[in-house]
């Protein structure tokens, strides 16, 4: 109500309207550039990456978590030459951990997680990704974010969806994030705008990025 009694009221946390649109256009052309970037690398290239992420990934959960065993965490169905972590979340079962995936169940709302194994029903989903077909839906402990983009400041430049940001705001308790991507997708900065969540880790092939001081 302050900009009825004050005119020249200034709300610091309202979105400038043109300035949003700009943000959202610089972001589709960096997404499309990034995405290039990774469709063009070999299969192998992806692959080495995606074994390195993960021992770095393992390091961190034996820092953070006595043990993986009973451990509930999020992964993704890799598309768009997305990193593949399965042969890893496998491991993980075989350890004792408890592996989701995220499922769209209508359009713009929160994810839901559902239990994932590789023997599991699979049926296509939203944007035809693959995801249990049934089963019972968790909270994940630790929910691992596939990064298009990233900056230093902890902020993930995803497919411009918002169905990331959406379920953390929600989530209650709010499980740890942790961004997995590659090196070369470091942006000087994402531009975040107020809906934007950061992220507590992110973590490339050459190592963690970013970590917030309390996560």
């Amino acid at each position: 109500m302050a900009c009825e009694i004050a005119p020249d009221y200034f709300d610091p946390l309202a979105v400038d309207q043109e300035q949003a649109r700009d943000v959202a256009r610089w972001r589709k052309a960096e997404r499309a550039r990034l995405l290039a970037d990774r469709q063009a690398l070999s299969v192998s290239q992806r692959r080495a990456a995606a074994d390195m992420i993960a021992a770095r990934v393992d390091t961190l959960l034996a820092e953070r978590f006595p043990s993986v065993d009973g451990l509930t965490l999020s992964a993704w169905w890799p598309i768009k030459a997305e990193l593949n972590l399965r042969p890893w979340l496998e491991s993980l079962l075989a350890r004792g951990a408890r592996v989701t995936l995220p499922v769209v169940t209508a359009p713009s709302a929160p994810l839901a997680f559902r239990l994932w194994t590789p023997d599991c029903r699979m049926v296509q989903g939203f944007w035809k990704i693959p995801v249990p077909t049934d089963g019972p839906e968790v909270v994940p402990d630790l929910t691992l974010a596939p990064l298009v983009g990233w900056d230093p400041a902890g902020f993930r430049l995803g497919y411009g969806g918002g169905y990331f940001d959406r379920t953390l705001a929600v989530l209650s308790p709010r499980p740890m994030t942790i961004g997995i991507g590659l090196q070369s997708a470091r942006l000087a900065t994402i531009f975040p705008q107020p809906h934007d969540i950061a992220l507590d880790v992110i973590l490339t092939e050459a190592g963690v990025q970013y970590e917030q001081k309390d996560a």
